[in-house]
């Protein structure tokens, strides 16, 4: 059987007299292209903050790679091995690219305290933030500084700084939010050919994409868990054909 890298178990989130999450048990295996889709209210971003340690949950439990992780601050679920992306882009907006990779290798390999050195001055650093560079087509805007940059490429640095953690569990948060027409295919390329090892959690509302991408799919109502799947059981069932319909959304492969 494929290895459960991350889970939950009876999760549950209360804000004073609302569930925002309810008992939510599930399971996201080794190498996964996991999608968490939902129409809007339905719990997802509770649910990933839970995942990444932002809320403690009131009840249940989270696991990591076998170990319980429920409590765990943010940052040292990050240094486990799980990492996110954000739905609001959160960069240095006077940073290049190559500067924020170059930063990010260097915090990730310990290294970054020597603040006195200059920053290109590792190897290591400089090969692993140039070949992120090649990966996320980021090579043309390397110099450029980020507020500079296409809102699609400032897409790709975000999930390319993701990757610099090297990361055995990414939940990426709606990549395509805010992106042009015209600058989403690229970042959907670069999103279908992530490494195989690392299991990816997707939460869209982009079906395309989502069915384009995703093996199986949780669907989340109310902060339920209403239904799991591969694709084409989620796209032909009427439970969920329901809950999009009742919410001027349509679901479709």
């Amino acid at each position: 059987m494929t290895e459960t890298v991350l889970s939950t178990q009876g999760l549950v989130m209360r804000f004073g007299g609302i569930t925002a999450t309810n008992n939510v048990t599930m399971e996201l295996k080794r190498g996964a292209r996991h999608a968490l889709i939902g129409p809007n209210g339905a719990g997802k971003t509770t649910l990933i903050n839970l995942l990444t340690g932002v809320l403690v949950p009131t009840e249940g439990r989270i696991s990591l790679l076998g170990e319980d992780i429920t409590t765990l601050a943010p940052h040292k679920r990050v240094a486990r091995g799980l990492v996110r992306t954000f739905q609001i882009n959160q960069l240095f907006d006077s940073m290049t690219p190559l500067e924020t990779l170059a930063l990010v290798v260097s915090q990730h390999q310990g290294i970054a305290s020597q603040w006195w050195r200059p920053l290109g001055s590792s190897k290591a650093v400089t090969e692993r933030a140039a070949q992120l560079l090649e990966q996320f087509h980021l090579g043309d805007v390397a110099q450029q500084q980020t507020k500079f940059m296409a809102y699609g490429k400032r897409r790709l640095l975000e999930i390319a700084i993701a990757l610099a953690c090297e990361p055995r569990v990414l939940l990426l948060d709606e990549p395509v939010a805010g992106v042009p027409a015209g600058e989403r295919e690229e970042l959907l390329q670069t999103v279908a050919a992530l490494p195989a090892d690392v299991s990816v959690l997707l939460i869209e509302h982009d079906m395309d994409l989502v069915f384009s991408f995703a093996d199986r799919m949780t669907v989340l109502v109310n902060g339920t868990l209403l239904t799991e799947g591969d694709p084409e059981t989620i796209a032909n069932d009427p439970k969920v054909k329901e809950v999009y319909l009742g919410h001027g959304d349509a679901v479709h492969v």
